[in-house]
């Protein structure tokens, strides 16, 4: 809670004795300042010459309160009482002395020679409240430790990735309790559907930065070109993709939602939308089995048959190929978004195995240009201040892997000051990399010696047990691909280490020795599992999305090359920002070789 500056009569009021920076005088008065709500109590300081002065109460506060303040005052040095104590009542024989006015310590005095008495004056003094939230105990820890209920709450208040959560500290599983929207209907499992306003206010403030999009079902809308399809959908939820839902939506679609990871939704978000009348499935801080629970509540309902799949990572295809095969052949096309998702579809290509027309965005120069680039390079310093304060000037970082992603991070860190080393396999994104400034190395070269180690690969255990013993003491690592496999995090879940949850989505694992690491998010995605990102660049990918979903209609092959749609995605964009494009004349479309309406890229081009 942030509460105003004290005055400086205010400060003077606390019975602290001692003077420096105003509330900084005492530990205990700031606390009662700045840390807790306080009421405001107005007493008349001035005493008539026969009139008993009235002493100024202390606050009594429940028992386990005082004990409190007692003990942060042990903690910090202070007296016990004097952050509880207004100033104290004056003895008689000064209540019985007239005050007079002074001006620089000398008495005022009246042209008739009498001296001035004092002004009658009403001072302020502040009193901590005795229900004070800062005090409250939890009762209910449920599934998670004390440490962990205790760091949550501190970190919801200035996290939106973290999402509005009630103060009741509700430990009850969602799919334990039965919740109906403003309609009657319950086909949908969230944390709490009365957060419903708060999600939806979110959701108007992510449409005016996704002009594109609002502009694509504006101009759709009408058409109903998705009427008859039946999407079921895998991504993460947040107000910027609860904008791609309803895009759909309001496109004809039938959707229902699940998300694509357990520390991303914004719970607020998803109450919005089952408000609005979508089956959606998620919470943040779903379990692994909550996980795979909540997939199969999309996609297993009577009576429904999905013929589109949006997936983000590749799980919901997974999951509807090995569980539901028969569904899977009734699927009429598949738009995956992610490198993780499109690798496993090249498997199930390569394997003969994928008998559904799929539509790989992630390769489509919006996403790879945009998202992954300019997404990353905002994103990467967010995720890393919420969750750890860190100050990158002057630190040695460690980026593995040089693609998109990798290049929005390094640049980031570099123009913060940090020293920035990268490892890269691939000889042109390795020379990219030289080029740029940074030195490529094997990470067993620096591993020792670097604070930060950030995974942007795609790929599996690019840092294992053995990189993470020879970290120093206090090294950050968290990973910025989609995949959790990055960081072998289950290695670490071994007898002799000892986890410690410092925050929420931040873990000290400490060795036997003292040492310890500061894993974030228990190495999934950084940037949605513990901050914000720019939704502008979000509604570049969504449009883009969107766009797919259109063209590789239900009924028919797609009408148009990727280049065609990255162009159209791009050119919705650029009134944004007042751009205009320069025209080619007939005669240089045709030096060219080119259409003077694009595309102007290769199919090839990335």
């Amino acid at each position: 809670m942030l509460c105003a500056r004290p005055s400086a009569s205010e400060i003077r009021s606390c019975a602290c004795g001692g003077g420096g920076r105003g509330s900084r005088s005492c530990g205990n008065a700031a606390m009662s300042v700045h840390s807790v709500s306080v009421k405001m109590a107005e007493v008349d300081l001035k005493t008539g010459p026969n009139e008993e002065p009235a002493a100024v109460s202390p606050v009594t506060a429940k028992a386990e309160e005082s004990d409190a303040f007692k003990n942060e005052a042990s903690a910090t040095g202070g007296d016990p009482n004097s952050g509880l104590n207004p100033s104290p009542s004056p003895s008689p024989e000064l209540a019985e002395m007239p005050q007079t006015a002074q001006h620089n310590g000398e008495p005022l005095v009246n042209r008739d020679g009498t001296v001035a008495e004092a002004p009658k004056m009403k001072k302020q003094i502040q009193f901590a409240d005795q229900k004070q939230e800062f005090n409250k105990r939890p009762t209910k820890i449920g599934r998670r430790s004390l440490s962990r209920s205790i760091s949550q709450s501190s970190t919801d208040s200035y996290s939106s990735a973290a999402s509005y959560t009630d103060s009741s500290d509700d430990e009850t599983s969602p799919r334990d309790k039965q919740q109906k929207n403003s309609k009657g209907s319950s086909d949908f499992c969230i944390k709490n559907i009365k957060q419903a306003n708060f999600g939806r206010r979110e959701i108007e403030i992510a449409e005016q930065e996704m002009p594109a999009l609002m502009a694509l079902r504006k101009r759709a809308q009408g058409e109903k070109p998705l009427a008859g399809a039946k999407v079921v959908g895998c991504t993460h939820i947040t107000a910027q993709t609860a904008v791609l839902i309803e895009t759909l939506s309001a496109l004809g679609a039938q959707c229902r939602w699940a998300a694509c990871n357990i520390y991303s939704t914004q719970n607020e978000v998803a109450a919005a939308l089952a408000e609005g009348g979508l089956s959606v499935f998620a919470w943040k801080g779903e379990s692994e089995d909550d996980f795979w629970w909540c997939i199969d509540r999309c996609v297993n309902v009577e009576g429904w048959q999905p013929n589109m799949i949006l997936d983000d990572g590749g799980d919901l295809t997974h999951w509807i190929y090995k569980k539901y095969p028969n569904m899977f052949k009734k699927i009429k096309g598949i738009v995956e978004e992610s490198v993780t998702g499109v690798h496993r579809l090249y498997q199930l290509s390569k394997a003969g195995k994928l008998c559904v027309p799929a539509m790989n965005v992630n390769d489509s120069v919006t996403k790879q240009k945009f998202d992954n680039l300019y997404c990353c390079r905002e994103s990467i310093l967010d995720g890393l201040k919420r969750t750890t304060d860190v100050m990158f000037g002057g630190k040695q970082a460690v980026v593995c892997g040089y693609g998109e992603v990798g290049k929005g991070c390094s640049a980031a860190l570099k123009a913060m000051g940090a020293i920035v080393y990268v490892t890269e396999i691939d000889p042109i994104c390795a020379l990219q990399a030289c080029m740029d400034g940074f030195r490529l190395v094997k990470l067993n070269e620096v591993v020792r010696q670097v604070d930060i180690v950030i995974t942007c690969t795609g790929n599996k255990n690019v840092v294992v047990r053995e990189s993470l013993d020879r970290m120093k003491s206090g090294c950050i690592v968290c990973n910025m691909g989609h995949s959790n496999t990055e960081i072998d995090v289950a290695s670490l879940r071994t007898p002799e280490l000892t986890w410690e949850r410092v925050r929420s989505q931040v873990d000290h694992v400490i060795w036997p020795d003292g040492k310890r690491i500061v894993l974030l998010a228990e190495g999934r995605l950084l940037n949605l599992s513990c901050s914000t990102v720019p939704t502008f660049v979000l509604s570049i990918t969504a449009t883009t999305q969107v766009s797919h979903t259109v063209d590789g209609d239900i009924r028919e092959k797609p009408k148009y090359t990727i280049p065609v749609l990255d162009e159209y995605v791009a050119s919705l964009h650029l009134p944004t920002f007042d751009a205009h494009l320069t025209e080619l004349s007939e005669e240089q479309a045709k030096y060219l070789g080119l259409n003077k309406n694009g595309p102007f890229k290769p199919n090839y081009y990335r």
